[in-house]
């Protein structure tokens, strides 16, 4: 199973700073040790050309030239440096990188070890997210579909990171061939929230059995609205009971049964699917790299049924010829 990672490129942030930047390199050693069928390799930036399928000209310019007005630079919540850039640059490219493994790589699970940057608008930045990996991906992997295919390619973004994906849902808000799942904290940032195709709202302590009903429910109207070619899941750690900002009580183990349910969800379909790893940040960081490690596992297990269903295909070609 093919993994993308970008962090090499770390943000030298001020002492204090709340956002967990060693939590990207001990995932992907955790991995490696644990997981070595896991095959880990680095993101390829994306371009400006691709940002601009979402992002306005203008904002990238911002972004790559560092002039960001502080007000802008506030907002996205890192100071700006070059490695700013390049790692905003490459966590895009890594989502593009697993959305195109997954859907035409054959391979029909893939990750990137960072992403889920859904609080970035098209025309600027928000919450630790510079570049909307999901969306960028969205619009590339429709481009390079809609090249040999005649109908178009329906993206569902299934976001369960405990945030609101509030940029992801503006962007795609009009265009009727991205489905955006939201199911987050209702108290919890952003607190003014946009409308995403569905938005699943949870009160503070929700525990395992309440968020996986839920979830059931949020997955049953997906599947009578809407018929995607391509998931892009965002596989957030703050639910879990131990993180600092996610106010919701998941437990490890129904932190698993979601990522278990949406992955069985989209195979049920063969529908392929990229995921991405989006918020985390636990009180202690080694529980959000477990929780993300279990994703991983569970994401093994299905890209395992996508490579035998492959094999099967293959034999029964040979059979017939």
């Amino acid at each position: 199973m093919r993994a993308f990672y970008s962090d090499q490129f770390v943000l030298p942030l001020p002492p204090g700073h709340r956002f967990p930047m060693a939590k990207y390199r001990l995932l992907r050693e955790r991995l490696g040790a644990e997981l070595p069928e896991v095959e880990l390799a680095a993101a390829e930036p994306a371009s400006d050309g691709e940002l601009a399928l979402v992002h306005a000209p203008s904002y990238i310019q911002s972004v790559v030239q560092g002039t960001l007005s502080e007000a802008q630079q506030k907002e996205i919540g890192f100071p700006w440096t070059p490695a700013m850039v390049e790692r905003s640059r490459r966590s895009a490219g890594a989502t593009v990188m697993a959305a195109r493994t997954a859907l035409f790589g054959g391979q029909g699970v893939s990750a990137n070890l960072a992403g889920g940057t859904h609080h970035a608008y098209a025309d600027k930045g928000s919450g630790f997210c510079v570049f909307n990996d999901a969306a960028v991906a969205t619009r590339l992997m429709q481009a390079e579909w809609g090249r040999v295919n005649k109908q178009p390619l329906k993206v569902a973004i299934i976001d369960l990171d405990v945030h609101q994906g509030n940029g992801t849902a503006r962007i795609f808000e009009r265009d009727e061939q991205v489905f955006t799942l939201s199911m987050h904290g209702a108290r919890n940032f952003p607190f003014a929230k946009e409308a995403s195709d569905l938005d699943i709202e949870l009160p503070d302590g929700c525990a395992d059995a309440a968020y996986l009903e839920a979830l059931e429910h949020a997955l049953a109207e997906l599947e009578a609205r809407f018929t995607p070619g391509l998931v892009i899941y965002l596989a957030g750690a703050d639910p879990h009971e131990g993180d600092r900002l996610g106010r919701l009580s998941l437990s490890f183990d129904g932190l698993e049964a979601r990522d278990r349910r949406v992955f069985d969800w989209a195979w049920s379909k063969r529908i392929p699917l990229a995921f991405s790893m989006a918020g985390g940040y636990g009180k202690e960081m080694a529980d959000t790299v477990q929780a993300q490690v279990n994703t991983y596992r569970v994401a093994y297990a299905y890209w395992r049924r996508w490579q035998n269903l492959n094999q099967d295909s293959n034999q029964a070609k040979e059979t017939h010829r």
